[in-house]
């Protein structure tokens, strides 16, 4: 496999307002591959290979993918067990005008890896911050998962003994948008089991294991049937795992009951007291029904 490197290293590939060059004193935000290394972009290549230094989680790691692009930039660690003594350092070297680039072990940083403290400091000190954009594992799984993709929230990692775990998935068992989850691969089967229990056999799961890489294995299923199907295959307990679950469709009160309880109030009320009223009696979102009494107002 082979990446082709920009020859002109000295520009991005965007050109907007960002400019063509590095700026000095700027923390990129740049999303590396989570397998497949043709996956990294142009963008990234080259700011990679311009800044003065790579801020990455696990430099053994990330040597890997830069050798394997030919990049020589000094990298520097930079992960949870020495955020408190590199934050600063990092801080300080972006108001000195270095550039730094901050890459996490795998995917787009700061989603379920080190650097938010880094990135909300620089905020309150007022140095710029860029997003190298690129791939991320779960809006991968979420893409290709096969549930609604209108409304959906990120959970990160379910805790690691089952009575908390059971309380986490619990304040979700009536959520109607879709979740994302990562799991590890020695947890699975128990985190699946406890999904059952919270959010019932029949429930959809977008199952996506290993993204990118030479198994990659993508089903939906319900709870149910994906809990009997990894139990029986080890291979699905290995890897690097996402979970995609249904929202409580089954929560979503009928429309057109919305509509008969709205059209009986606007006949009698004001928008604002009938929409309250509404939202009281169904459990619906307010700027849904807020809208939909808009439609329904004679005029």
């Amino acid at each position: 496999m082979s990446i082709d490197i920009p020859e002109n290293k000295s520009t991005l590939s965007n050109s907007d307002s960002l400019g063509s060059e590095i700026l000095p004193g700027t923390l990129y935000l740049v999303a590396t591959p989570i397998g497949n290394l043709a996956d990294i972009t142009q963008r990234a290549i080259s700011v990679l290979e311009q800044v003065d230094i790579i801020a990455a989680e696990d430099t053994r790691h990330s040597q890997r993918l830069l050798s394997h692009l030919g990049i020589q930039t000094k990298s520097r660690a930079y992960h949870e067990h020495n955020e408190d003594r590199m934050t600063g350092k990092l801080l300080d070297d972006l108001e000195s005008g270095m550039s730094i680039a901050l890459i996490s072990d795998a995917g787009t940083p700061l989603i379920s890896d080190p650097g938010y403290r880094l990135v909300t400091q620089a905020h309150d000190r007022e140095i710029k911050v860029v997003p190298i954009p690129g791939v991320c594992a779960a809006i991968a799984a979420l893409s290709a998962a096969g549930l609604a993709t209108d409304a959906f929230s990120f959970e990160g990692f379910p805790p690691a003994k089952q009575g908390a775990r059971l309380h986490f998935f619990e304040q979700f068992s009536e959520q109607r948008q879709t979740m994302i989850f990562y799991v590890s691969c020695h947890k699975i089967i128990e985190t699946l089991k406890d999904m059952q229990t919270v959010f019932g056999e029949n429930r959809r799961v977008g199952f996506a294991r290993e993204i990118t890489k030479t198994f990659e294995t993508i089903k939906r299923m319900e709870l149910s049937a994906l809990v009997d199907w990894v139990e029986s295959d080890s291979n699905q307990r290995k890897g690097e795992i996402v979970l995609v679950v249904e929202g409580d469709v089954e929560a979503v009160t009928d429309k057109t009951q919305v509509d008969h309880y709205l059209s009986i109030l606007l006949a009698e009320l004001p928008v604002k007291q009938s929409v309250t009223l509404v939202v009281k009696l169904t459990g619906e979102h307010k700027n849904d029904v807020y809208k939909r009494a808009l439609e329904l107002k004679p005029s």
